[in-house]
Formats: C-alpha cells, structure tokens, sequence
C-alpha cells in the first residue's frame, strides 16, 4: 500500500472536502424543501447564535446603557451649572433691583425734605444681642451728623442719633427698650391730637402713643407724624398708622397702638435729617 494512503489526516482532509463540495453542489439544486443534513446544519447554527447573541446583545446593550447614563450625567451636570448661573443672575438683577427701588425713594425722600437737610447714609454694624435697640452708619461728625438728629428711611421714621464719632454715628431705633425714647407727635385728622412716642410692644411690634386726651375721636388707620414740639425732630415725618386705641390704666388718657412705617428689622440706608431751624441759628451764633 502506498505511503500516500497511509496518511490518515490527509485522507480525513480530502473525505471532508469531497463531502463539502457534495453538500455545496446538492444545496444548489432548486428544491421546496431541505435535506435532513440542511435542517441540521441550520438549526444548529440557528441555536448557537441565539445561545451567542443574548449574551452580546446584554454586553452591548450594558455597555449602552452606561454610555447613555454617563451622557445623562453630564447633560444633568450642565444643566444644575446653568440652573445655579439662572439662579445667581436672578437673584443679582433681584438686588440691583431692590436697589435700585430704594435709591430712587431716597432720592425722592431727600427732594421732599424741604423743611431739614438730609445726610444719606449706609448701616455698616449691627449687633444681634441688640438688634431691636440699635445700629451704625457711615456718616459722623465729620459729615454733619449730630447728637439726637432724626434718622429716617423712604418707609418712615426709625430713630434718632444717640452718640457720634468722626466717621460713624449709632443710632437708636424707635422699638428700643428706653423709656426716656420720647417723641412729640400728632394723629392726622380733621382736629389733629397731640400726644407721645413712649415705649414699644413687642409681642405686638407697636409702638405706643401716650397721653392722648380721653375725650379725642381716633380711628384705625389715621396717620401719625412727628409734631417738632419736642425741639429735636422736624415736623412732618411719617411714624406710622394707629391700629387701635385704648383708656389707660387710670381712664384719664388714651393709648393708641401705632403700626410703624418703617421696618425696624430689615435696613440698608437711611436719612440723617437736621432741622433747618438749628442751622440757622448755628449760623447765627457763629
């Protein structure tokens, strides 16, 4: 025999490629239906790549899906940058705003003010220990500021100037607890009453107006303004609307409740005022 055919691989190789090009040349035929061996072949390819593609198909789509999310992430992350940039701009063009507002009711303040001079300033200090009592500009002695000058803001009036440096004055708010924290004023009216600033109601942030005759007609919502009896304010100035009256603990006066103008708790600027009267003679002594 041969040494050719006693090569067993070689003899497997050319079986396999003679049964390769039967099975080519029978599945060219034109027939309706597959051989057995057709079924076979396909089925099992058919199955392996079921068996193959769920897997990779799993892979794939995990793979995606992390793709996606860290899209996700990103556009997530640009979109809070952009909300948190909305945020800041909206809250500065709320501010300037705001601003904006106050400076022009200062400036409408200060053109009104026709019978005192008027010293704007910023509050640079407050003490929260004391945060209903006082504060601290920016204006001193320096810029004209004086002791027990009124001190006002767009809204009404808030307190007076009870000490003076150089370049800062502290100012004493109406809601302090003093009871020598008096000021002269009058409820607007067909008859105008006069009477008192004394004291503070806390639990009902209002003022008290004092002394008011027992036989005087007051109603809720008439306005109350500084009457400049007292020699230390000017006349005019807003302090706030009467909320409800009541006799005193003797029934000789009256008690008026006084809802301020101005809010005591939130300041920015405010107004320094002189009496034009206490220039003149300043003027005159000189």
């Amino acid at each position: 025999m041969p040494k050719f055919f006693l090569n067993k691989r070689l003899i497997i190789l050319l079986v396999s490629i003679m049964l390769l090009v039967a099975l080519i040349g029978f599945s060219l035929k034109e027939r309706n239906e597959l051989s057995w061996m057709e079924k076979f072949v396909k089925d099992t390819v058919v199955f392996m790549q079921s068996i193959v593609h769920k897997p990779a198909q799993f892979v794939a789509g995990f793979f995606e899906n992390v793709s996606d999310l860290r899209h996700t992430y990103e556009e997530n992350k640009r979109l809070k940058e952009h909300l948190e940039q909305y945020v800041l701009l909206q809250s500065e063009v709320e501010s300037l705003k705001k601003e904006n507002e106050r400076l022009r009711e200062l400036l409408d303040k200060k053109e009104s003010l026709r019978d005192f001079v008027a010293i704007q300033a910023t509050v640079i200090g407050r003490n929260p220990d004391r945060w209903e009592e006082t504060l601290i500009v920016n204006k001193g002695s320096q810029h004209g500021v004086k002791k027990n000058m009124a001190v006002i803001t767009p809204q009404g009036l808030i307190g007076k100037v009870r000490s003076v440096s150089p370049f800062s004055a502290t100012v004493q708010l109406l809601s302090a607890k003093d009871r020598q924290n008096r000021i002269s004023a009058f409820i607007q009216g067909d008859e105008n009453v006069f009477g008192l600033i004394e004291g503070y109601d806390e639990a009902r942030e209002m003022l008290l107006l004092k002394r008011i005759p027992y036989d005087a007609k007051i109603e809720k919502g008439q306005r109350v303004f500084t009457s400049g009896l007292g020699g230390i304010f000017p006349k005019g100035l807003f302090i706030g609307e009467v909320e409800e009256v009541v006799a005193d603990e003797y029934g000789l006066t009256q008690i008026a409740y006084i809802k301020p103008a101005a809010n005591f708790y939130d300041i920015d600027d405010v107004i320094i005022v002189k009496r034009k009267i206490d220039m003149v003679q300043e003027e005159e002594e000189q």
